[in-house]
């Protein structure tokens, strides 16, 4: 199951990942958020990461603590 989290306007996220190889040959690990929920890409909250939400239009992003 993946991390939910609802923002201030009511709308439920759900957080996904997915691994990605840059141009220069780098792997890395995007997330993203979703309004439904993907069994496939679904992760929990990573232990080094804070949800941020724009307070202008409620969307949510993750942040390195």
């Amino acid at each position: 199951m993946a991390y939910k989290h609802t923002n201030s306007k009511g709308v439920t996220y759900y957080l996904n990942a997915k691994k990605v190889t840059l141009r220069g040959g780098k792997a890395q690990t995007i997330y993203y958020f979703s309004k439904d929920e993907r069994a496939d890409t679904g992760v929990d909250l990573p232990d080094d990461r804070t949800v941020n939400e724009n307070p202008r239009n409620g969307f949510l992003t993750l942040k390195r603590k």
